[in-house]
């Protein structure tokens, strides 16, 4: 297997709101029917009860972040939104727990890749609703 040059792992969420659910196979319809994507664009997804769902296979390019797809993992929690539909960070704590031992896990496999959100590569997007650099700063 040829692995990829792996320099960001890059934070989403799904814009979906509280009291809402995207649960992984409705989002990875919707990439491939609304976004002609050959899958989710996501490597992985997180669901509100904290489960990890794998995405795109790692040695495969995402389809989540403009111009830096080739050079990352992409990772999505379900949520994002508060029940008016303004961005929050709405993350569980079965979410934060799951993302936190991903990215521990992703950091054995890539010791040197920064991980930050969507908002910080492209600052017109709220996403993911909470400042990953400062929280996964380990």
């Amino acid at each position: 297997m040829i692995m990829r040059t792996i320099t960001l792992i890059i934070i989403h969420c799904s814009a979906t709101p509280e009291g809402r659910r995207l649960d992984f196979e409705t989002c990875r319809r919707d990439h491939i029917r609304h976004r002609g994507f050959t899958d989710i664009g996501y490597h992985f997804y997180i669901t509100r009860d904290g489960e990890i769902h794998r995405g795109r296979p790692l040695e495969k390019v995402g389809a989540h972040c403009k111009n830096h797809n080739r050079h990352s993992i992409g990772i999505c929690y379900e949520g994002g939104l508060s029940a008016d539909c303004t961005p929050a960070d709405t993350r569980t704590l079965m979410q934060k727990g799951s993302m936190l031992a991903l990215l521990r896990e992703l950091r054995l496999l890539f010791p040197k890749a920064l991980i930050v959100g969507h908002h910080d590569l492209n600052p017109v997007k709220p996403c993911p609703c909470f400042d990953a650099v400062k929280e996964y700063r380990f």
